[in-house]
């Protein structure tokens, strides 16, 4: 039995170096370019970009395939943030993809949510409990405003409200001058 013990614990010392070692050796870099413009985005997953989510369109502006005036949750702040790292002149939020807009969150009135869950099928950040003919919320503070869970709904008991603006959501604004460079 003892026997056994050691040779079990031996061969987990021998396997746990060996994945160490791997995972050093054969380590594989992200590209640190999309990794910060990545970090720019607002990471709502919402696809108003044209893109599944802020990742591939982080790629696709490292890339150069998409330019940086794609992203409507991200607006002006984001637009200056990447031209800035890009070392790009900033330009105006593409009108084909929708238009800044305040955050918001979605709220459920749960007197009329009929437990159909297709708004939980629809949330790219799983911000909404509940389950199959029983009442759904949000989770305010998962939920990225990306108003996917709207079009499924099909009681319309999903509004979005503004964020109150508090000590955890407020920004420094940018300089009017930059603001007023990057409009047409």
């Amino acid at each position: 039995m003892l026997t056994a013990i050691l040779a079990l614990t031996a061969l987990a010392i021998v396997f746990g170096l060996l994945l160490g070692f791997a995972a050093v050796r054969f380590k594989v870099e992200g590209d640190p370019l999309t990794n910060q413009i990545d970090a720019i985005l607002p990471q709502t997953q919402c696809g108003q970009c044209s893109y599944p989510g802020c990742r591939p369109y982080a790629e696709a502006i490292a890339s150069g395939e998409a330019e940086i005036n794609r992203c409507p949750p991200g607006g002006e702040t984001a637009i200056i943030a990447l031209a800035d790292l890009l070392g790009r002149d900033p330009i105006p939020l593409d009108g084909e993809v929708g238009e800044e807009q305040a955050k918001t969150v979605a709220i459920i009135r749960e007197d009329t949510c009929i437990g159909c869950t297709l708004c939980i099928q629809a949330c790219p950040v799983d911000a909404i409990l509940g389950a199959a003919k029983q009442m759904h919320t949000i989770i305010e503070s998962e939920c990225t405003g990306c108003e996917l869970c709207l079009p499924p709904c099909p009681v319309d008991c999903i509004d979005m409200v503004p964020v109150k603006e508090d000590l955890f959501h407020w920004k420094w604004p940018y300089p009017d001058e930059a603001i007023a460079e990057a409009k047409p």
